[in-house]
């Protein structure tokens, strides 16, 4: 542990973004020199080093020149129980969940496997560089209690929570209203300051347990609340079909009070103008899963319909349907994903940065905790060193701007350039050395 009166003085190159580009300029902060003040797990300071060296003379340098820091990654929607069945290619939505989700979480019936996919999940967010996430748990309250415990005791931030169904989904992950609001009552006495009230989505909820997640955000108005959206025409058209009164999707979710600035909505694809400008005056946000939303074929996430509408959006991994853990590879999807949009979006350096640190803090309430290193916060960063003599370090060299040498991480790092992950400067991850 860290002595809570000491300061330490981590140098390196330093990208973070304190403001939103997409509203207010570039926003983004490159430190070439740079320096982390960190005290007791709080950031103390954030600038050149030269200014930092003489202000805190008495600081323990840690001196990581030739290392990027920037802040830990922050995924708005990932399935805790898909780990295992990322790369099965080839499906549209609901075929892949038939087929190759469901079964899947179907296992984490059984505790003891539940409690090894939660070691390996946690292990793939740190590696990754994730620092906090909003987790989708398991149908299971004992497999969702297990994923919660373990993030405790790893000091990895997640929040999650029992994940409903009453119909649609095959039997076993089934509960009744009844059920389901037990189970969710027994798991927030536990678990309050972390738990998500999660319904799958509209397509396997009845009204009845839509009526449950209602009532369990009336009695603990501190809950987050999560699900998916307007991610597939099909799932669109069943929703609509099974709730013939809703005008559109997110209408569903409206007639129970489950949008607000606590709720994060996953995916939104299709979505439409009335849509994106409700969840606006609600406050709401929305999880951009760019590498899921192609992988099934669901479609191109309308960025700039967003953007316009003053949507509040960040990225997730969505996992077992993506192409895995890490953020940067999301973000680069996004970019690519946007330059083909039928209202394209050329997304910069410190735009795509800023959706996967301080947006998804935004949309998690946490602006004020976790993000970027303004003073205050907790000290929460991934430092990447690239190998020597690799194609990395060679381009990062080349860059003529620190804008450039951002665009060259998001384009390049990977997992195995991520050398150490703190949370509360704490490490949480370190890369082993070569043998």
């Amino acid at each position: 542990m860290n002595d809570s009166r000491s300061v330490r003085m981590l140098r390196a190159t330093i990208f973070h973004v304190p403001q939103s580009p997409f509203r207010d300029g570039d926003g983004m902060v490159a430190l070439s020199d740079g320096a982390l003040v960190t005290r007791g797990g709080r950031i103390v300071a954030c600038d050149d080093y030269g200014k930092l060296r003489d202000r805190y003379p008495d600081a323990a340098v840690d001196d990581r020149r030739g290392s990027y820091i920037l802040p830990g990654f922050i995924d708005t929607h990932v399935h805790f129980p898909q780990v295992r069945i990322i790369g099965a290619l080839g499906y549209s939505l609901l075929d892949w969940l038939d087929k190759v989700a469901l079964p899947e979480e179907a296992r984490l019936a059984d505790t003891s496997y539940a409690r090894t996919i939660a070691q390996e999940f946690l292990h793939a967010l740190a590696s990754n560089g994730t620092t906090t996430a909003l987790v989708f748990g398991s149908h299971f309250p004992d497999a969702t209690a297990a994923l919660l415990e373990t993030a405790e005791h790893r000091g990895i931030r997640v929040f999650s929570g029992l994940v409903l169904a009453d119909r649609g989904l095959r039997p076993e992950l089934r509960r009744t209203a009844r059920q389901a609001y037990d189970d969710c009552r027994a798991l927030i006495a536990r678990f309050r300051t972390t738990y998500v009230v999660t319904p799958r989505f509209a397509l396997s909820t009845t009204p009845d347990m839509l009526e449950v997640c209602r009532t369990l955000l009336r009695e603990t108005p501190s809950l987050r609340f999560t699900t998916h959206i307007n991610e597939n025409p099909d799932e669109i058209s069943g929703v609509l079909h099974l709730f013939p009164d809703a005008k559109d999707y997110l209408a569903v979710y409206e007639r129970f009070d489950l949008v607000g600035r606590r709720s994060v909505l996953a995916h939104n694809v299709h979505a439409g103008a009335s849509e994106l400008c409700r969840i606006r005056a609600q406050d709401a946000s929305v999880a951009h899963c760019p590498a899921s939303n192609a992988a099934l074929g669901s479609g191109v996430f309308p960025m700039r319909g967003h953007v316009e509408a003053g949507v509040r959006f960040a990225l997730g991994t969505d996992v077992g349907a993506g192409a895995g853990f890490g953020m940067l590879k999301e973000a680069m999807q996004a970019y690519l994903l946007q330059r083909i949009a039928v209202e394209p979006m050329l997304l910069s350096p410190a735009q795509m940065l800023y959706l996967a640190t301080r947006a998804g803090a935004e949309a998690l309430a946490l602006e004020n905790e976790t993000g970027d290193f303004c003073a205050g916060k907790s000290a929460d960063f991934v430092c990447i060193r690239p190998e020597a003599a690799s194609l990395l370090e060679s381009a990062l060299g080349n860059a003529e701007s620190e804008a450039r040498a951002l665009g060259v991480l998001i384009t390049l790092a990977s997992h195995t350039d991520i050398q150490e992950v703190r949370i509360e400067d704490q490490v949480v991850y370190a890369r082993r050395p070569a043998a």
